[in-house]
């Protein structure tokens, strides 16, 4: 990855919720450098503009939907820690 800039791996969206997951890169001590991952999760919605905006907070009807993204993501990064990644989408 080219330093400075830090693009996400992967995105599931279901709606207006999405998941992205992130790798991130660490100094190790025994390896060089060690990777992790995070995930953000978000809405989009229109402003009184109709801009679009960006927000965590969520709503009821939300749920169901972060549910689903979230699941996709735990799938997407079990199967790749675990080798499978032609199955991993």
């Amino acid at each position: 990855m080219e330093k400075g800039k830090n693009l996400p791996e992967k995105k599931f969206s279901a709606g207006a919720v999405t998941a992205t997951i992130w790798r991130n890169e660490v100094p190790s001590k025994t390896a060089g450098t060690a990777g992790f991952y995070t995930v953000s999760l978000q809405r989009s919605y229109k402003d009184k503009a109709g801009l679009w905006q960006h927000t965590a907070s969520l709503r009821v009807n939300d749920l169901p939907k972060a549910s689903l993204v979230l699941n996709r993501v735990y799938e997407y990064l079990t199967l790749k820690e675990t080798g499978d990644e032609a199955e991993a989408y």
